[in-house]
């Protein structure tokens, strides 16, 4: 089979998604062609940008190759095109006429990858692109059209401007959707009850328990026992008053934070308690050495709309290295990880929770941590995937 992803996320990045993971892990006995964002003329003439999205714009620039192989069977597509910047519009039939436009061009360098790689049937996914690949069913034609429901970005105000009568639409038209939180998934089956949920996985090779993860330096030094946090630091998802209120409360414990921090974050009270230590973002490779090394891993997140029902990657990777979590009471927290993780709610609960892990570790826990995460293996995710894509394509053949 032939697989085509659009997504929010570029495939040659340092985080890891839902649709990443299951573009690597289909295109081991699939061809996959993987579409990076295209850059908007806004972007284009920015200096504020990531360096990942810099070295697309210099790529455009330079005139390099926009199709690049990065292993057997998968694919990245670099578009050169400009799109117009247009969520600042105000009318939605005057954004959506634009949007049209920027859409068809989109699917113009999409389609020249398709030539070239002779994809004349293709699954196509689109991984929350609310707004580029709108119309991609229409122009692109694709056997299946799938989208992808990982993440509530119209807790985000950037997207809820025109996401929120977008969205339902194209959740609407699409031929399935599948989802990684059953929050999602109840949302989703309002517009279309082809919608199915398929979890999250977690890369196993990365976080395999049985190689050498030596303590990394920056931990060397610091006193025992480790709380640790690894991920993105948005004052949008974490809760950085109570990360705080901890750390005060239990002088006598070491808080570890790595992760590209936002704006709030790197101003907040947390860069001035002793016991908390920020040591910066770290490559994906490396982090699991820094898991492996804390005592105690943490998901301190706020609970609102975009964290409520966000199934956290993290905890897969904390739980496939035999890491005692503490997470905050999310739905999926307590749908998915009830036996698995401590749950709290507040600087109190935390407090407990991380005190009973710490009273309560032992090996015996480790192994069964280990154990049950072997069931969100990205390959156990993409055979629920496929399982979906078969149910969706025989219910068209009837």
């Amino acid at each position: 089979m032939n697989f085509i992803f659009v997504s929010l996320q570029r495939i040659n990045t340092d985080r890891e998604s839902t649709s990443i993971g299951l573009a690597k892990e289909l295109a081991k006995n699939h061809r996959v062609l993987y579409v990076n964002p295209p850059i908007d003329r806004k972007t284009y003439f920015s200096d504020q940008v990531d360096p990942y999205i810099k070295a697309h714009i210099d790529a455009i620039k330079n005139k390099d190759e926009k199709l690049v192989e990065l292993y057997p069977n998968l694919w990245m597509l670099n578009p050169h095109i400009i799109l117009e910047s247009i969520n600042w519009i105000p009318s939605d039939a005057v954004f959506s006429a634009f949007n049209w436009l920027n859409n068809k061009w989109f699917a113009k360098e999409i389609k020249t990858a398709l030539i070239k790689l002779e994809f004349k049937s293709f699954v196509l996914i689109n991984d929350k692109d609310i707004f580029r690949s709108f119309y991609l069913k229409e122009l692109l034609k694709p056997e299946l059209y799938v989208y992808l429901d990982r993440d509530y970005t119209l807790g985000v105000d950037y997207w809820r401007k025109h996401g929120l009568k977008h969205e339902p639409k194209l959740i609407k038209k699409a031929d399935t959707v599948v989802c990684n939180s059953y929050d999602f998934t109840k949302r989703a089956k309002q517009y279309n009850e082809n919608s199915f949920y398929i979890g999250n996985g977690y890369d196993h090779v990365l976080y395999n328990d049985d190689q050498n993860f030596p303590m990394p330096e920056d931990l060397k030094n610091i006193p025992r026992p480790i709380i640790g946090y690894v991920g993105a630091l948005s004052s949008l998802r974490l809760n950085v008053d109570m990360i705080a209120e901890i750390a005060l409360l239990k002088s006598d414990w070491s808080f570890v934070l790595i992760g590209p921090e936002d704006e709030v974050f790197s101003k907040s009270i947390v860069h001035s308690i002793s016991n908390i230590y920020y040591l910066g973002k770290k490559d994906k490779e490396i982090a699991p050495f820094y898991v492996k090394h804390f005592d105690i891993c943490i998901n301190p997140q706020l609970i609102n709309d975009i964290t409520i029902g966000n199934f956290p990657l993290k905890v897969n990777e904390y739980l496939a290295l035999g890491k005692p979590v503490v997470a905050t009471i999310t739905n999926p927290m307590k749908e998915v990880f009830r036996e698995q993780v401590y749950l709290a709610a507040n600087t109190s609960g935390y407090i407990e929770q991380i005190s009973k892990a710490l009273k309560e570790d032992k090996p015996e826990l480790h192994s069964s941590r280990k154990e049950f995460i072997r069931n969100f293996r990205w390959e156990k995710i993409t055979s629920v995937l496929l399982e979906c894509l078969n149910k969706t394509r025989e219910a068209k053949a009837v």
